[in-house]
C-alpha cells in the first residue's frame, strides 16, 4: 500500500461517524437527526403513508409485507409526524431496523 492510500484510509477509519439527518418538513423545517442504534449514515429515509398501512395487529410494510406489532421496539416517534423507516444496509426491501410512526389522535 502507497503512502497516499495508507494515509486516506487512516483518516477515512478516524473520521467520527457522520450523523443522518431525515429531510426537513413544515413540522421539522430543520429536519432532525435519526439515532445512531437506527441508520449507520445512509439506511433511513422517509416513507409516504401509503407505504405503511395500520392496522389491529401493527404496521405492515407494503413493500415487503413485514408486520412490526405495536409493542415491537424497533417502533419510534416520528418527530416530524411523517413515517421514516431504516432498513439494513439502507435496501427499501431490506428488514427494519426501526420504523418511526406519526403521533396518532385516538
Amino acid at each position: 500500500m502507497g503512502k497516499a492510500a495508507a494515509i486516506f484510509f487512516a483518516v477515512v477509519i478516524a473520521a467520527p461517524a457522520v450523523a443522518h439527518d431525515a429531510t426537513p418538513t413544515a413540522a421539522q423545517p430543520h429536519g432532525w437527526t435519526y439515532p445512531f442504534s437506527c441508520c449507520s449514515g445512509m439506511d433511513c429515509r422517509e416513507i409516504h403513508d401509503q407505504g405503511v398501512l395500520e392496522g389491529p395487529r401493527g404496521y405492515v410494510i407494503k413493500l415487503t409485507g413485514e408486520l412490526i406489532t405495536p409493542l415491537d421496539t424497533r417502533i419510534k416517534n416520528s418527530p416530524d409526524g411523517q413515517f421514516h423507516q431504516c432498513t439494513v444496509a439502507g435496501e427499501p426491501t431490506g428488514r427494519t431496523i426501526c420504523l418511526f410512526v406519526p403521533p396518532r389522535s385516538f
